[in-house]
């Protein structure tokens, strides 16, 4: 059934929203003011697909992929800058206000800088027997087949042929396969999931790609397929060897301008604990000046954090340790020796460790998040714990989506 609508704000998934006597109607690509033409989507009744944009805002802009509108990556380009960075500010005080948090929320950093350094592309084999490879449609397992990407790093120069190329030489039948691809200073890093095991002809194959020049690596779900040069990236005065299908933060610059936010907010800390720290972006840098203990669950994160320590020159001593925080989260008394603590969860938040570090004594704190509202609930676990926000930093690296990253200092 076609409707017409009329879109009064943007919704907190980057969709516009037209406020009806039914209650919140659900439209994307749409701007507050529009008068569009929607149709229903089947088991969804609060969502439609736009079909035409009837009365335009005057604040609607060209997107600058031609992709935009049917892949699923990116939920507005097509809003004037000022706006768009109103609304992804907007996000985190609106979570705050819904915990109950009445906060100061500094200035939204644009983060893109050159792009986005990593993607997951998905291939399948789609209708009449012709392979699609590309992201998904919004909200859907439709597979978009792209030709490009503009919101790519120059290090990924070539991402989208190389996927394209995996595709077909390993013809993925029923699921569809998952190309991991992150660039690093030695090339493309390429963790492929989802192909079955790999027989000596595809294998031959996918190393003659690799020997094109670009690729430093290609592993098959974190096993070893071939290799040219070393995975490595830069954090700090370390040199990280990544593990396969590694973690890394979504931009170079977002990266930097984390972990510069984190050391202001550590200030002349001597020793920290970097719970959830991954591969180490925060802990390598910070070693430059204070001891520091990094914990995680992930073997080969850590694994590659050691070794980018025991190799670089300079650092104060790195203390590793394995330990599921979800589980096992850090107490009170184990932080006692912590002059601060930083905790950098996956999307679901850190509720059992922000629990703990409520009833410890740590002077400062300091959370990184990418959830607006998993940051808030855990916030306010800290702040009934007698802690004061002293300050939230939004940063967009994940631009022209409604994800933001979240930088804040707790102390008591």
């Amino acid at each position: 059934m076609v409707e017409q609508l009329v879109i009064d704000r943007i919704g907190h998934r980057g969709d516009g929203v037209a406020d009806t006597a039914a209650g919140p109607v659900y439209v994307p690509y749409t701007l507050p003011g529009e008068t569009v033409e929607a149709e229903r989507v089947s088991g969804h009744p609060d969502r439609r697909h736009l079909l035409h944009v009837d009365i335009p805002s005057p604040d609607r802009i060209d997107a600058f992929c031609p992709h935009f509108g049917v892949c699923g990556g990116c939920a507005i380009q097509h809003w004037r800058e000022p706006l768009y960075r109103a609304w992804k500010h907007d996000l985190v005080v609106t979570a705050l206000r819904h915990a109950g948090i009445e906060a100061t929320v500094d200035e939204l950093i644009d983060a893109h800088g050159e792009g986005r350094r990593r993607a997951v592309f998905h291939a399948r084999r789609g209708t009449h027997d012709i392979f699609e490879v590309g992201f998904s449609a919004l909200r859907a397992h439709t597979i978009i087949a792209i030709d490009r990407c503009p919101v790519l790093a120059p290090g990924m120069d070539g991402a989208v042929e190389t996927a394209w190329a995996i595709s077909d030489i390993l013809k993925p039948q029923g699921k569809p396969l998952d190309i991991q691809i992150t660039a690093t200073d030695g090339g493309l890093d390429i963790d492929v999931r989802g192909s079955g095991p790999l027989n000596a002809n595809r294998t031959a194959a996918l190393a003659r790609i690799a020997a094109t020049g670009h690729i430093s690596r290609i592993t098959r779900h974190g096993e070893m397929v071939t290799q040219t040069r070393p995975p490595a990236v830069t954090m700090g005065r370390a040199r990280v060897v990544l593990p396969p299908g590694s973690f890394l933060q979504a931009t170079a610059l977002g990266e930097d301008t984390l972990a510069g936010l984190i050391a202001g907010h550590a200030g002349k800390a001597k020793t920290i604990a970097d719970l959830f720290s991954g591969v180490g972006p925060f802990a390598l840098r910070l070693a430059e000046r204070a001891r520091i203990t990094a914990c995680d669950s992930d073997v080969p994160a850590l694994s590659a954090l050691t070794q980018a320590a025991a190799t670089t020159s300079g650092l104060k001593p790195i203390d590793v340790l394995r330990r599921d925080l979800f589980r096992s989260p850090m107490g009170a008394q184990e932080l006692k020796g912590f002059d601060a603590v930083i905790f950098d969860p996956p999307r679901q938040g850190a509720e059992a460790q922000a629990r703990e570090l409520a009833t410890s004594k740590v002077p400062a704190v300091i959370a990184v998040s990418c959830n607006a509202a998993t940051f808030a609930r855990d916030a306010k676990f800290l702040i009934d714990g007698g802690y004061r926000l002293d300050a939230v930093t939004p940063v967009d690296q994940f631009k022209h989506t409604a994800h933001v990253e979240i930088v804040a200092r707790f102390s008591r």
